[in-house]
């Protein structure tokens, strides 16, 4: 469902499941305006449609004992496609990844990694992340703390752009 094809329910409804995905079916149709029965309908159709990929419960990492988290910038030796994709498989099976983005400019991927100390993060990049096949350099960054993380997207901003252009 591309988003020109999304109305501004439909907006309303990933907003509202994007900042607590918990809410019932009823609150949420209260909402945003409509009755339960269609609320559901648009919702299973947002998520057939691949809008909602899944519902996640928001932790707090350090009082887990995960107490580092490094971003990890990494250069391949080769760029062809095989060789990306085989390295973003890796990162998919490396528990400590959480996030694996990549980039384009000096520095081929950015690895999120959470750790719960120095030692095991260390651990995981010289024994793996380093040692991984065709990575030519890794550069990483110790996160001393979080001014934000915010999940999802603004849809302020979407909803901002779309009266715009009406």
């Amino acid at each position: 469902m591309p988003t020109s094809k999304l109305d501004s329910i439909d907006r309303m409804i990933l907003a509202a499941l994007q900042a607590d995905g918990r809410m019932t079916n009823v609150e949420l149709a209260r909402r945003v305006g409509i009755s339960a029965p269609p609320c559901l309908r648009r919702v299973r159709s947002l998520e057939e449609a691949g809008l909602i990929r899944g519902y996640h419960a928001e932790v707090d990492a350090r009082q887990l004992g995960f107490e580092v988290q490094v971003f990890a910038m990494v250069g391949l030796a080769s760029q062809a496609e095989t060789d990306l994709s085989a390295f973003e498989e890796r990162c998919r099976n490396w528990p400590l990844v959480r996030e694996c983005h990549m980039l384009n400019g000096e520095v081929d991927f950015i690895l999120k990694c959470v750790a719960p100390d120095l030692s095991s993060f260390q651990s995981f990049l010289t024994n793996e992340l380093t040692s991984a096949d065709n990575v030519a350099s890794v550069k990483t960054s110790l996160v001393i703390r979080d001014a934000k993380d915010e999940p999802g997207v603004p849809f302020d901003v979407l909803e901002a752009r779309l009266n715009e252009s009406a």
